[in-house]
């Protein structure tokens, strides 16, 4: 158990590396919708590279879970779609200082989806989340 929630780690498994097998928390719960890689403010998107849509769809998760009273910590679930294999695996070693600076050493139950493209043409990846809150008794 580490705060709120309790890691998942069936028998026998390799361990998880980056991510957790399976989290069980209790608390608030915040849906983030899919965030894409653009300026929110201006639906416009500043660039075409992998790593810097990521680090603005991330910002713009944790812009929600803000707004929702809710911190990168509280984030129990996350989903990638990615629409290129090859440009999120070379793009790693950046994605995993770009996640760290903005949700920390926090690693929940994470899924990586390969899709055909998404509603925005130049949007390269969309992430979504779901975050808990814990309760304060």
């Amino acid at each position: 158990m580490t705060g709120h929630r309790r890691y998942i780690h069936p028998e026998n498994w390799a361990p998880a590396s980056g991510y957790s097998h399976g989290v069980s928390t209790a608390g608030r719960i915040v849906f983030v919708a899919g965030q894409i890689g653009w300026n929110p403010r201006t639906s416009r998107f500043e660039s075409d590279d992998f790593a810097l849509q990521a680090e603005q769809a991330l910002r713009n998760v944790v812009d929600v879970l803000a707004a929702g009273g809710a911190q990168p910590t509280h984030i129990m679930r996350l989903t990638w779609y990615i629409t290129d294999r090859s440009a999120y695996m070379a793009a790693r070693p950046a994605l995993a200082g770009i996640y760290r600076s903005l949700v920390g050493r926090h690693f929940p139950a994470m899924s990586v989806v390969i899709v055909s493209g998404l509603l925005e043409e130049r949007a390269l990846l969309e992430v979504e989340a779901t975050a808990v809150i814990p309760d304060v008794t």
